[in-house]
């Protein structure tokens, strides 16, 4: 089982990996519940509760998801 350091290292190089916001790329394996086939899957195909969930964690008004910038105004 990886400890929570190892989570967000892993996390942080799969969210640069994509040019995806950490804030988002967390919220995605989260909902995964750690599972990287499952996020893969989850970035590929969007999910609103992503959304939710990553601007829930900062005060940024635009994170972005690969090549899409996401305005907190429409979330």
């Amino acid at each position: 089982m990886l400890t929570q350091e190892a989570k967000a290292h892993r996390v942080g190089e799969w969210a640069s990996l994509r040019n995806t916001s950490p804030e988002i790329a967390e919220a995605i394996f989260e909902l995964a519940n750690f599972n990287e086939a499952i996020a893969e899957k989850i970035w590929e195909e969007g999910n609103d509760e992503v959304l939710i969930r990553a601007f829930a964690r900062t005060d940024k008004d635009a994170l972005f998801w690969g090549e899409q910038t996401i305005e907190r105004q429409n979330v």
